[in-house]
């Protein structure tokens, strides 16, 4: 059940986390320039009523919708979120909540099905009628039915905060908030639940209390200077530090080691934050939109004008409460505990509310025998990250681990460590629970391979050495038919955008003969789940798992930009497009990871290299 609500919850509020910036912007401009603000000024308050009906609707409707069907499902949601939203005056984040998703899981359907059965050539075309058709039906379908049913829900959402309000109970939703922070609910509840109602309050008032119930950094302060006092050893004299963070910072997770070595202090911050939200009611205290993070400095920048003295008292009063509880309590029911320990289960509960595996997996460095290197596709990315970190270990002279690579959804169950993108880390983890996740930014000289090659080597020298295994070694390219082409290595190209890049590409690989046209779809499919751009001034444009279909035979194209491609937030200068049915393409990755290790061996390669020099290095005759 906990874990049902941690999902629900997590997806609730990761609709609204990734806009948070969006509210924040809406905030400060209302705070600012409406006509009760700092400034007023009509003509930039003209974006404060738009931005709160239009535009934060619709990005949490396109984020909900690509959280479930790609970008195509954005498109989907945000489509039907718009129809919600044109039904009615109010402010329609529950309907953006509802149409996103919704939108994701027509299109995710609907592609299911058509999968296999659209004619060669045809894609694009289905792929954007269907996006429109879905979408156009969607909208008329949330003015008639979404729409009427949020506008009931959100009143009674309503009734019921002002029912709490007008009879003093708001306190109390800090007996719930407070424990559920420990769990990694927060976010649900304070992004999921407060920000929309919140939100649409202070559009009509200027303000919202229910933006500073679990924003509040009182409690948690309180709590942590009561460590400062009556805590012992290594908890004291750490806590000072954490109180700082914590205020100023807004890391609320830091003083939740502190609530797991003594589960009785939660009383402390629960019943400060309760005296907190009284005082914050009984001095019409609030904020004009959410604080993200909960530091004292987000608190005082989303306070409207007049609203200083109510705040401090709020915050400030709950802190004073939260210490002399948390201190009584430490003094006569605390008891000595862990840190470390404390820091071990919030780490547990972290990876466990973001559907991870836990981070402090007990995996010896002395009993790693098999190393996964996994990508959405398993054949550019991962591919090139395993090479490198197999190179590495067998120069430290390391030869009893297995370096692999496959992709995310095909992870085997016998490995004791999997390094992943970050934004794969989630699905990693779901598949290979038993696994240490190594999240990376990039597969081409990520920091954590020295890191991790290091720790391998040192748990080795700290004891018995085992006897070396039998480990699969790369193939070599030598061994494979030549599967870089002349006529596909095109240098000197001139700067486009990253998609165009991946056409380019692709429209090599089917005059080639290498794939059909559908893969172009995949490859971009690719790119708009996570950027193809590895570091080191490299991408390798490849496409999907499901896109492997259209694969014909194993081939590559190499394209340069001396004066470089933007590439999200990389500079990419060697272009490298993959289609492979099997393995033969490992030698010339494995090639490719020798001479483009660093942005300046890349750098350095695609200003001298010529046709014939890259046909011979890559194709590894030379």
């Amino acid at each position: 059940m906990k874990e049902r609500v941690q999902k629900f919850g997590r997806f609730l509020s990761g609709m609204v986390m990734p806009n948070i910036g969006a509210f924040i912007a809406w905030g400060l401009i209302a705070a600012f320039f409406i006509p009760d603000g700092w400034f007023p000024n009509d003509t930039i308050n003209g974006m404060v009523g738009p931005m709160l009906r239009f535009l934060l609707p619709i990005l949490i409707g396109y984020t909900g919708g690509k959280a479930v069907g790609g970008q195509k499902g954005a498109v989907t949601g945000a489509l039907a979120t718009l129809g919600a939203i044109a039904a009615t005056e109010s402010t329609m984040f529950i309907g953006a909540m509802i149409c996103g998703p919704l939108g994701g899981w027509c299109i995710k359907k609907f592609d299911k099905a058509m999968e296999g059965h659209i004619p060669a050539g045809f894609e694009m075309v289905v792929n954007n009628f269907s996006v429109g058709i879905i979408g156009a039906i969607l909208a008329i379908l949330s003015i008639y039915v979404i729409a009427p049913v949020c506008v009931t829900l959100t009143g009674w959402l309503g009734a019921g905060v002002q029912f709490l309000v007008d009879r003093s109970l708001l306190p109390l939703t800090a007996v719930l908030v407070e424990p559920a922070k420990v769990l990694f609910l927060n976010n649900a509840i304070n992004h999921g639940v407060f920000t929309p109602i919140g939100t649409e309050q202070a559009m009509e008032m200027g303000k919202s209390i229910l933006f500073m119930i679990e924003s509040n950094p009182g409690p948690g302060l309180g709590l942590l200077l009561a460590y400062c006092v009556a805590g012992k050893g290594e908890t004291r004299s750490s806590a000072g530090a954490a109180a700082v963070i914590q205020f100023v910072g807004g890391i609320h997770e830091i003083y939740f080691p502190y609530v797991l070595m003594n589960p009785i202090v939660i009383l402390g911050p629960m019943i400060g934050n309760i005296v907190g939200i009284f005082t914050l009611s009984a001095l019409g205290g609030g904020l004009a939109a959410a604080a993200s993070p909960g530091s004292i400095i987000a608190e005082m920048l989303m306070t409207p004008r007049g609203g200083y003295l109510a705040n401090i008292a709020g915050i400030g009063i709950a802190a004073v409460v939260s210490f002399l509880i948390s201190v009584f309590l430490l003094k006569f029911f605390g008891k000595d505990a862990s840190l470390e320990e404390a820091q071990a289960q919030v780490a547990a509960s972290k990876a466990a509310s973001k559907g991870q595996a836990v981070p402090a997996v007990s995996v010896s460095a002395k009993d790693v025998r098999k190393i996964v290197f996994a990508c959405d596709a398993g054949m550019g990315s991962s591919a090139m990250g395993a090479t490198m970190v197999r190179n590495k270990l067998k120069d430290a002279g390391i030869t009893d681990i297995e370096v692999i690579h496959y992709p995310v959804g095909e992870i085997p169950g016998d490995c004791q460590i999997v390094v992943t993108h970050h934004e794969l880390s989630g699905r990693a983890a779901q598949r290979a629970p038993q696994a240490r996740i190594i999240p990376i930014k990039n597969f081409m000289g990520a920091p954590e391979y020295n890191t991790l090659v290091q720790e391998l080597l040192d748990a080795r020298k700290g004891g018995s050495a085992p006897a070396p295994a039998a480990v699969e070694e790369a193939p070599a390219a030598a061994e494979h038919p030549i599967l870089l082409e002349k006529k596909n290595i095109v240098l000197n190209c001139k700067p486009v955008s990253p998609e165009e890049a991946i056409k380019a590409v692709g429209k090599r690989m089917v005059e080639s003969g290498y794939v059909e046209e559908s893969y172009i779809q995949g490859m971009l499919d690719r790119e708009a789940s996570f950027s193809v751009a590895i570091g080191s001034h490299v991408a390798i444009p490849h496409g999907t798992e499901e896109s492997r279909k259209a694969i014909k035979k194993t081939g590559l194209i190499v394209m340069t930009y001396p004066e470089g491609i933007q590439w999200g937030d990389e500079l990419v200068r060697l272009v490298v497009g993959i289609a492979s049915t099997g393995e033969d393409h490992l030698g010339i990755l494995g090639k490719i990871v020798e001479v483009a290790e660093t942005e300046e061996d890349t750098d350095k390669l695609v200003d001298d290299a010529t046709v014939d020099q890259l046909y011979k290095l890559l194709n590894g005759l030379e």
